[in-house]
């Protein structure tokens, strides 16, 4: 099927179409703001937690901050099923969703990107105003001297440190979880890189479960979505509140709102439209529909 056709079933694209239309109206208006959640990755390659594509595959809970900072071998388990896991994040490249919000972007038409996802992949598609309410895997952080540095060069450390590991379990194949890790448990012979320049515990520089957003940036979101003339969700369920509230947010301030999600969401009732269709075809459509540069093809 084609995107045009997949779009279609789900109603339509156009002035004439309902929630179509309505969309295409407020991005013609600009000044939205666009949250992006896992459900705009997937077509990368990168699975969501509660989606179509995600299902709920996990294989146990998520690792909490809490059991991150207080035991070692809880660290051991996380960087060594997250160092497997990593070259799937550096392998996924941005998809035709990805690309369409960086031509809304540059057009004009987009004031600003809240994204939940940790994978960078707004950015890599030129998307420049993007705030990464969960943080980035791409980054490490040490809780002792708060020193930021680049998880490649973590990468670099860790096959270093664990050449016989990495070589043996990497032939395994075990399966990627929705935040970048694995499902592998047979990880006590793995060697964890502490800080180089104060020999602290590392942590990736995403906001774990059991551990706040920081609070300039929850209210730089608020600002965000304040200023606006619109808020336009894009693949998230909103089931956590980090998300949600910026939804609950809009409506109050009687801020149209507008859910793009392959299923049932949080944020439904208080929605002004929701549609339910992919998310590569419904934004592809619709950058055609705009009439913006690339927008008839996948390389926007």
């Amino acid at each position: 099927m084609t995107q045009a056709e997949l779009v279609a079933e789900a109603g339509g694209l156009g002035s004439k179409a309902q929630p179509f239309g309505v969309l295409a109206r407020l991005l013609r208006e600009g000044n939205v703001a666009v949250m992006s959640g896992a459900g705009l990755s997937t077509e990368s390659g990168i699975p969501d937690y509660r989606g179509p594509s995600g299902q709920a595959r996990r294989t146990g809970q998520p690792m909490t901050y809490q059991e991150f900072t207080g035991s070692a071998s809880a660290r051991q388990r996380y960087w060594a099923r997250s160092h497997l896991g990593w070259r799937h994040v550096t392998g996924a490249a941005p998809n035709a969703g990805h690309r369409a919000v960086a031509a809304l972007e540059r057009a004009g038409l987009v004031a600003g990107i809240i994204t939940q996802n940790v994978d960078g992949l707004h950015q890599a598609a030129g998307a420049e105003t993007v705030t990464e309410l969960h943080g980035s895997l791409h980054r490490v952080v040490c809780l002792s001297c708060w020193e930021r540095t680049s998880r490649e060069a973590l990468d670099d450390r860790l096959r270093a440190a664990n050449p016989a590991w990495t070589a043996a379990e990497m032939r395994a194949e075990p399966a990627v979880n929705p935040d970048g890790d694995v499902a592998f448990e047979e990880t006590a012979g793995f060697t964890v890189a502490d800080c180089q320049s104060c020999g602290g515990v590392l942590k990736p520089d995403v906001v774990f479960f059991g551990e706040n957003v920081p609070r300039a940036r929850v209210d730089a979101c608020f600002s965000l979505v304040s200023a606006s003339s619109a808020l336009v969700v894009l693949g998230s369920s909103l089931t956590v509140m980090s998300g949600f509230r910026y939804v609950r947010h809009a409506a109050a301030l009687a801020i149209p709102v507008v859910i793009v999600n392959q299923g049932a969401t949080r944020g439904d009732a208080l929605a002004t439209a929701t549609i339910d269709a992919p998310l590569g075809a419904a934004l592809t459509e619709l950058a055609r529909e705009l009439a913006l540069a690339g927008g008839a093809d996948a390389s926007v």
